[in-house]
């Protein structure tokens, strides 16, 4: 099964999508990659979800990528005597260590590490920001802030601190167990939460140990001030728009998603742009113009895959969710102005021997209009450097050696499902090592697959004679 474009769908699974009919019609529909969410899975569904997934992979002789989303931690208020409580604005309310219930003057705040953190002037975010607090005098034991935007609280509502760097890990207890239950099945890349510095995604490497690739979510002010580290430390960025929107003022959220996405390209590290893509289909049948436009610009921007959180996991019509994003992605890039808009923004390559290899290759490629690119690779790293110039030809990876990941392509490389290739960092069902004789078996057979598939038989004929004689 071809797909029609190059950027990849991200579709999570859910109460509505987690069935092996409905888990092969998303596929169908066009989804390249399967999001599991470990803050609603437990662990033998997360097994019995990697294990459908991977049956359908087989029937259809396609690589199918699985991402697991770890919780991250939770920051949440105590609880109330009451259940819930009225604050008014210019009221002092406290926060504090006290396991007594709270009333309309002051709650619980069962982690001492905020308290020990906060600092006058901090903001507190409550119910993903529909209510205020400013820290006005702070202690270890207690906070006293100052509503300034006041509302309706209930018990265990969320705590978002945007102006306070946090001394906690991006794992909990859970999630370590989380990621070696997740680890065993086989998974290929795992999305770590709550990042706020790359030692965070270097703790998450650690004890992945090569098992699988790493997904940093930049959901923090803190990720945005540190992001050149986070990108060198991780695989790939998710662009967690919902969560920055909260912690951010929501007109950066647009400028910032443009500026992780250039990032992310010049590192040559795949970038997902995530978080009410279509929303309004998770209870309609057809998206809003404004998340059409939203998803194109995504698109357009050259992001590497584009995500559906619960349109496709609790929405009413996930398959017309993931229809409707694959339709966008394949009309974006027939427009002619789609290769403009990336040409314009090609960053210099770096003045390394690989980088201008690469950019070369691109430029033969194109100026001669040939039809594929074969990228010899151990490391995968010449990979990266030839998807990052985001060539509108076939590239295909060769690639000898056991070890590295399924999912969507490291930028704009092509699937060749035929040759038991993968493009870009994605090598799954590759050939044994066993000579040079079975690498220039695999070469050819790679070759003459991307050839066929862009039924180009006059030059098939003349690059494969000489090609035969390696």
């Amino acid at each position: 099964m071809r797909r029609l474009r190059r950027i990849k769908i991200l579709a999570t699974l859910g109460p509505a999508s987690s069935d092996s009919p409905m888990i092969r019609r998303l596929f169908e529909a066009g989804a390249d990659v399967f999001r599991i969410n470990m803050s609603h899975t437990s662990h033998d569904k997360m097994r019995e979800l990697v294990k459908t997934i991977r049956n359908v992979e087989s029937s259809y002789g396609r690589p199918i990528g699985i991402l697991v989303d770890l919780q991250g931690p939770k920051l949440r208020l105590g609880s109330f005597g009451e259940g819930s409580i009225q604050l008014k604005n210019g009221e002092r309310f406290v926060l504090d260590s006290d396991k007594t219930p709270g009333d309309n003057t002051r709650v619980q705040l069962p982690h001492p590490e905020i308290l020990a953190a906060l600092r006058p002037g901090h903001a507190l975010l409550l119910d993903d920001g529909k209510v205020r607090l400013i820290a006005e005098d702070t202690s270890p034991e207690r906070a006293v802030t100052r509503v300034v935007i006041g509302g309706k609280m209930s018990d265990r509502k969320g705590v978002s601190l945007p102006d306070t760097d946090l001394p906690v890990s991006a794992m909990t207890p859970k999630d370590r167990a989380d990621l070696e239950a997740a680890l065993v099945t086989g998974i290929d890349w795992v999305a770590l939460s709550f990042v706020q510095r790359a030692e965070d995604v270097n703790e998450a490497k650690k004890m992945i140990r090569g098992r699988a690739a790493v997904m940093a979510k930049i959901e923090k002010p803190q990720a945005i001030d540190r992001l050149a580290e986070i990108i060198e430390a991780s695989d790939a960025l998710m662009v967690a728009r919902g969560d920055l929107g909260v912690e951010l003022p929501l007109e950066r959220v647009p400028s910032l998603q443009k500026q992780m996405t250039r990032l992310a390209r010049r590192a040559g590290k795949p970038v997902v742009i995530a978080t009410q893509m279509l929303e309004s289909m998770i209870q309609a049948p057809v998206p809003t113009r404004a998340e059409v436009s939203d998803v194109a610009t995504a698109v357009y921007e050259g992001a590497d895959a584009i995500m559906l959180s619960a349109e496709s996991a609790a929405g009413k019509f996930p398959i017309e969710a993931v229809s409707t994003m694959n339709r966008i992605g394949e009309e974006v890039e027939r427009d002619p102005t789609y290769r403009t808009v990336l040409s314009a923004q090609r960053m210099e390559p770096e003045p390394t021997v690989g980088d201008a290899i690469a950019d070369a290759a691109r430029q033969i490629a194109e100026t001669l209009e040939l039809s594929a690119i074969i990228c010899w690779t151990s490391s995968g790293s010449t990979a990266i450097r030839v998807a990052r110039e985001r060539i509108n030809r076939t590239f295909a990876i060769a690639k000898c050696q056991c070890g590295s990941h399924r999912g969507w392509n490291h930028g704009r490389t092509t699937n060749l499902q035929s040759a038991g290739w993968i493009g870009g960092n994605n090598f799954a069902r590759r050939p044994e090592r066993s000579g040079r004789s079975s690498q220039r078996r695999a070469a050819r057979q790679t070759l003459c697959a991307a050839l066929s598939e862009n039924r180009h038989p006059g030059r098939l004929r003349d690059i494969t004679r000489v090609f035969r004689r390696l």
